[in-house]
């Protein structure tokens, strides 16, 4: 080989070792540094947990009970403030005392309008019975609670149910009270839900029969027209 063929042979040589000393590593762009890998941080090094979103802690059984047992009481005493916070605290409004009572069974039988709508919010039973067998539509419907009549029959409580004594609470309208005003409008509000005066009672008469025989002409006169 010539002199001069060495020469430039050694040269691009050289020219090539440059090159790829200056050369970026594969992948990277040249000149842009590499920002130092992030460490990760496990959950509780350092890091706030989120706000805790579980309910408080639940009640024992001997707790529940209690709760729910002064959550009665309150009813019955028509404390409407002491019935909310105890339901606020976890009181079941279908939980029954020793008689049979629940807070929403005894707020509408006695008309107690503003507790009954309490626990008609918080999950009450529409279709729960008392101790005779009743649902809380019967009873309101014989002492003439026209307004609770009106929220029972609208929260959906059976209007044609029979009780253990065999009567409806078109019955019971008629047969334990005076046949007076209210009366008539509770015959009215039941006959306008599709409650069936035909419904006979243990000794086999109708509404209507009982009506007449009790000398209660306006409530006979309401179901006369409905028909």
């Amino acid at each position: 080989m010539r002199p001069g063929s060495t020469a430039a042979l050694m040269t691009v040589a050289a020219l090539g070792l440059l090159l790829a000393a200056c050369q970026a590593s594969p992948g990277q762009p040249q000149g842009v540094d590499t920002p130092p890998p992030v460490a990760s941080v496990s959950p509780g090094a350092g890091t706030p947990a989120p706000p805790s979103s579980a309910s408080p802690p639940a009640l024992t059984p001997a707790d529940q009970a209690r709760l729910d047992q002064d959550l009665i009481v309150a009813a019955k005493a028509n404390n409407a403030a002491l019935v909310a916070e105890l339901i606020g605290r976890g009181g079941n409004v279908n939980a029954k005392d020793p008689i049979q009572d629940s807070a929403f069974l005894f707020a509408g039988a006695e008309g107690l309008n503003d507790v009954l709508q309490l626990t008609l919010a918080s999950g009450a039973d529409v279709t729960s019975t008392n101790r005779y067998g009743g649902t809380a539509l019967i009873p309101a419907s014989e002492h003439g609670h026209v307004e609770t009549v009106t929220i029972l029959i609208n929260a959906g409580v059976p209007v044609n149910h029979v009780n253990n004594l065999g009567w409806t609470a078109m019955q019971e309208a008629i047969l334990l009270n005076d046949g007076g005003p209210r009366q008539q409008e509770v015959v009215r509000l039941l006959l306008a839900a599709g409650a069936d005066p035909g419904i006979r009672d243990p000794e086999g008469r109708t509404a209507l029969q009982n009506a007449e025989r009790l000398g209660f002409s306006g409530i006979a006169a309401v179901i006369r027209g409905q028909g």
